[in-house]
Formats: structure tokens, sequence, C-alpha cells
């Protein structure tokens, strides 16, 4: 298996909802979110930002449909809204699922997202579950379709992830990863802090037009 990259970070609009989410965000990095449209089998919808690295930033809102209250990564999204929103997920990129499918014990499961213009991305997904029993956990995706719909494809707005500090333990999740785990993931700093409350992201800084900005 190829090396694990950073496919994006996620962010759970709070109670207020999605649009107000983005707005903040759009205010604190001086860049512009698109409507990425709705995810079918899960029951939510985003909006997107591509950055630099060939990474992305989605902020993400649970819908009141039926798939939402059946999918695991709706119920996980409503779980994190309903505690006030914020940085929800961190997502790894793989070549190949099947490793992860062994070392997990399980199957991923078939994700898409349905585009405003009707095209359709699709990827398999795992780990949402791990993410729920402990925040500080990614989970896995592999992209099935062609890289022209890929978030990626999309021109980077002029901003770059910098750091991630996660809430938890770095041993905890190089072992949920299966590989050793430093001070920089896939270009970017990897910060781990001792818990005190919740694991989970803690902070994600960013060099963008509005300078180092940490949200």
């Amino acid at each position: 298996m190829k090396a694990m990259r950073l496919s994006n970070l996620s962010f759970a609009a709070g109670p207020d909802g999605l649009a107000p989410a983005v707005a903040r965000l759009e205010d604190a990095l001086g860049a512009s979110f698109r409507d990425g449209g709705f995810h079918p089998s899960f029951g939510t919808r985003n909006h997107i930002l591509p950055v630099r690295g060939g990474r992305y930033i989605e902020v993400v809102e649970v819908l009141e449909h039926p798939a939402a209250e059946k999918a695991l990564f709706g119920q996980a999204v409503r779980a994190r809204s309903e505690m006030g929103g914020g940085w929800f997920a961190w997502v790894v990129e793989v070549d190949d699922m099947a490793p992860v499918e062994e070392r997990l014990g399980r199957s991923a499961v078939h994700g898409s997202r349905q585009f405003p213009d009707g095209r359709r991305l699709e990827w398999d997904q795992i780990g949402v579950r791990g993410l729920m029993a402990d925040p500080q956990l990614p989970f896995f995706c592999q992209w099935l379709s062609p890289p022209d719909l890929l978030p990626t494809a999309l021109p980077p707005a002029d901003v770059e992830i910098l750091e991630v500090r996660v809430s938890g333990s770095s041993d905890r999740v190089a072992e949920w990863l299966g590989t050793d785990l430093g001070p920089v993931f896939d270009g970017l700093a990897l910060t781990f802090d001792s818990p005190h409350g919740m694991p989970g992201i803690e902070s994600v800084t960013f060099r963008c037009p509005n300078g180092l900005v940490t949200v």
C-alpha cells in the first residue's frame, strides 16, 4: 500500500445550520466555499473548499432524511452538530482499501455525493464507527471516480493547511493507521496534546489570505 495521505478535514455545522458555519469559516480564511451537493446514502450535504496540497475542507450538515438515521456517518454528524459543531473528522486517503478492511475486521461502505449539476462522486470509506467511539481517530476513504470528478481537480484556494492539533494519543492513532506516526504527516504538522475532556481535533492552523489563522 502506498503512503497514506490527508484527503480532507470535515467541520460539522452547528445548530444554526450549514450557511452560518460556512460564512464564519469564509470570514476567517478569506476564501469562498462552493456547494458540494448532498450524500444520498448518508443523509448529509456539504460545502467544500479545495486548498493547496491536493486537499480540501468540507463543512457538513445532517438533513432531516431517513438515511441520516440509518447511516453511521449521518449519526456522527448529527451528534457533533448537537454538541455545537466544529471540527469533526480528518480523513485519510488510501489507494487500496483491502489492507484497512483486513486490519479493522470489517468491510468498507460505499459513499457518493450528488453534485448540484447532477454528476456523482463515488468512493468507499471505513472507520466512522471508530471515530464515533474515539473522535481522535481518522476514517479512511478510497476514491472510485475518475480524477476529473475529485475535489482536488478544482482550482485550489490560496489556503494551505499547516498544522492539525489533536487531543489524544499519537500511539493510539498510529495503531489505528497501522503505521508509524511522527510529528509530520503527509507534509503537515500533526501535533498531539494530552486530552482534557473529549478527544478529537482541537484546532487547525492555516496560511491564507488573512495570514496565519487558527480555527
